[in-house]
């Protein structure tokens, strides 16, 4: 059996720019060259994917990377016992005979892929102890299948297919005179060899008879039987066995557990379930997939050996931009070109940050210093990334590293910079089909400074008239939105790229003053025009953060 991979997922921040989808697929591809044993490296991502980066997706032909809203442990990374499901017409006997042999306490009752119920050993006992209840075979609507099969008979007259579901179970000790006021049409009687009691039943209309010890029915008695359709079972245990096995023949169905079934998705969490496992008695819990169809079984033991996810977080190293449960999982390594923020590891990490206008930049640098040949798709995407990033080389965080690189992964990529990034841009700022709310968070970060948290979105565009537009639309969003995400101050920049510059727009309790002290100019409305500001993170968010702090 082959064995399964460890799997390590390379992910970038919440609302993910082209950068930041870029580099985990360029690094997670390294990763995988570099041929780690049992290992696989995943490209992530913790948001939906812009226009400007589905431009280069397609553009390269690459898949969008694995979406995770939470990163948090869930059922799937859990060992789920593949425990086989049963019909839920088979005998209780057959399906204590199945938990014997697999030592398991707890059978799922399927219907194709369709969880219908649960039958347990207790289920079973109680059937035992149930056995008082003389009608419960008929009740049961039990199959003669399923009785001979549980007595280990043979079907000496009748239809094997069919169902008892007629009167009481009764065992036939008395002399025919006495029996007559006991059997009723319908009823199951077992008996033995004696000609005179087989003839009352048949005659007093009962629907079965079981025959005990093997014993010889005469071709009358059949004859008769089969006239009065009466079905009669053979079997070889005495009367006493037959009496004590017979309520095992009864389907499943009749005794299992569904209605309020506990079940778990594979996407639940873990820290869910054992809230829920914590207040229930049962050992084992069902399982489904994302499409309601029986997946396993799962046990409070299996969570014993839960293993984290296991990450490395590219272009951020923040709390307010990593995904969700982060917390609970292993942070592995940190790649980026941010500032240091106040992300917590459990233990220590590989961590490299450089002051580069791009994460890409140094994926870049890592290949060539790991001597690592890149190929031509994976080239354009680091190159799509840096030039988004520096905005083609225009942005105040532009080293030249990025430019060098660029030039290089271009060359590669078999790309012109210039019309590449007229193109990738103008995918981006194509927003007339999109909604305010997608508009406003397809580049939105959050931060914290002192005792203030806001949050600042970006738009980049090479169209003056695009950008006034958006401003008419993302103004009444943010007044409206400001109330809805828990944060002091929002702010967003509509940066024009040609003219290189940015318009800002912004709401909350104290903005203006911030963007006053940051920039040193008086503010009339919810907006300020900033020329030849057009990086967020090297010219706005360090002014506001020291606005703030004064």
């Amino acid at each position: 059996m082959e064995q399964k991979k460890r799997e390590i997922f390379v992910i970038g921040h919440r609302n993910p720019d082209t950068d930041s989808i870029c580099a985990a697929i360029a690094y997670a591809a390294l990763k995988n060259k570099l041929g780690e044993e049992n290992t696989a490296y995943i490209a992530a991502r913790a948001g939906q994917i812009n226009e400007e980066t589905a431009f280069v997706l397609r553009r390269f032909q690459q898949k969008p990377p694995r979406y995770f809203s939470d990163v948090r442990p869930q059922v799937s990374d859990v060992e789920v016992d593949k425990v086989e499901g049963i019909d839920q017409s088979i005998s209780l006997k057959k399906a204590w005979d199945i938990m014997r042999s697999t030592s398991r306490v707890t059978l799922p009752v399927v219907n194709g892929t369709a969880l219908e119920g649960l039958i347990t050993i207790g289920d079973i006992a109680y059937s035992d102890m149930d056995a008082h209840e003389n009608t419960n075979l008929a009740r049961a609507n039990t199959s003669y299948s399923n009785i001979v099969e549980t007595l280990e008979g043979t079907m000496v007259t009748g239809d094997i297919h069919g169902h008892f579901s007629g009167g009481k179970v009764m065992v036939a000790t008395a002399n025919p005179d006495v029996l007559e006021n006991y059997i009723d049409r319908g009823d199951l009687v077992i008996l033995g060899n004696r000609y005179e009691s087989q003839l009352c039943a048949i005659e007093m209309g009962a629907g079965c008879l079981v025959i005990a010890a093997d014993a010889s029915v005469s071709r009358t008695i059949c004859k008769l039987a089969s006239e009065h359709h009466c079905a009669i079972i053979s079997t070889p245990y005495d009367t006493y066995t037959v009496a004590r096995l017979i309520n095992h023949s009864m389907p499943v169905s009749y005794f299992m557990t569904k209605d309020n079934l506990i079940k778990f998705h594979t996407y639940d969490t873990v820290e869910d379930i054992q809230k829920v496992m914590a207040t229930r008695r049962m050992r084992d819990f069902p399982v489904l997939d994302k499409q309601n169809r029986y997946y396993g079984m799962i046990s409070r033991r299996r969570l014993l050996g839960l293993q984290r996810k296991q990450l490395i977080l590219v272009d951020h190293n923040e709390k307010a931009q990593a995904v969700d449960g982060y917390e609970e999982a292993n942070i592995l390594e940190i790649i980026d070109h941010h500032r240091i923020g106040n992300l917590e590891t459990i233990s220590p990490v590989f961590f490299r940050n450089q002051p580069v206008g791009c994460t890409s930049t140094i994926i870049y640098q890592i290949y060539q210093e790991r001597g690592v040949e890149i190929d031509p798709a994976v080239a354009g995407l680091l190159c799509a990334a840096i030039l988004s990033d520096t905005l083609l080389f225009r942005s105040p965080t532009c080293t030249d590293a990025d430019r060098s690189a660029a030039e290089y992964l271009a060359r590669v990529a078999g790309i012109n910079v210039n019309s590449f990034a007229a193109e990738m841009f103008h995918a981006g700022s194509n927003l007339k089909d999109k909604s305010e709310d997608e508009i406003f968070y397809q580049d939105f970060k959050k931060f914290t400074a002192s005792d203030s948290t806001f949050g600042v979105g970006q738009i980049n565009s090479m169209n003056g008239e695009e950008l006034s537009d958006l401003k008419e639309r993302i103004l009444p969003y943010m007044r409206k939105a400001i109330t809805e995400h828990g944060v002091d101050m929002l702010f967003f920049m509509l940066t024009n790229i040609m003219e290189e510059s940015t318009e800002l727009l912004f709401i909350g309790s104290g903005a203006s003053e911030v963007i006053e002290k940051a920039f040193g100019q008086t503010i009339y409305g919810e907006s300020v025009m900033l020329p030849h500001v057009v990086s967020r993170k090297k010219q706005l968010i360090p002014a506001i953060m020291a606005a703030l702090q004064q």
